[in-house]
């Protein structure tokens, strides 16, 4: 952070005797438009689109051209002023309509469609959590009695976490 922007989004700050705060005001609230709740067009895109429309975001992809050039994994808005970019920071969410899939800022890159959690709950019940441990093959030969153990093993385990019911 610097005297002049903010610390996590880069939003431009107002200064003492400042004159036309209006226009710093409204870079960050664009800005803010852009990034709260934000709702992007495609991700890893390189070049801008020719006819885009005031609120329509994007993700620019690894090697922007044109107008998006030095924004590598900014998320980039289009106002009726022109474009604004939010720098890429780890954390950042964002909803990619042409896939219809979560996208976050993870590790230095973009990643598509993944959920990240500890366990899912569904109607209070959790259903999913820690990995449990493997599931032994029966071994060979050893009959039917091996198969049904093991299947009972894939039941119990299917139960414990809520995927079929007791």
């Amino acid at each position: 952070m610097d005297d002049e922007t903010s610390a996590r989004l880069r939003l431009p700050l107002l200064v003492t005797g400042q004159a036309q705060k209006e226009e710093t005001h409204n870079e960050a609230l664009a800005l803010i438009d852009l990034a709260i709740g934000a709702a992007v067009e495609a991700v890893g895109i390189d070049v801008p689109p020719d006819a885009p429309l005031p609120g329509q975001c994007w993700i620019v992809g690894a090697a922007p051209q044109g107008a998006w050039g030095g924004q590598a994994g900014a998320l980039a808005g289009w106002t009726g002023a022109g474009w604004c970019f939010l720098p890429p920071r780890d954390g950042m969410t964002a909803w990619d309509r042409a896939r219809q899939l979560g996208v976050a800022r993870v590790a230095g890159s973009w990643e598509s469609g993944v959920v990240r959690a500890a366990r899912v709950l569904v109607g209070g019940q959790q259903v999913i959590g820690a990995r449990a441990a493997a599931i032994a093959d029966p071994g060979q030969g050893e009959g039917d009695g091996a198969a049904r153990a093991c299947l009972a093993q894939v039941l119990a385990v299917l139960r414990a976490h809520g995927l079929i019911a007791g």
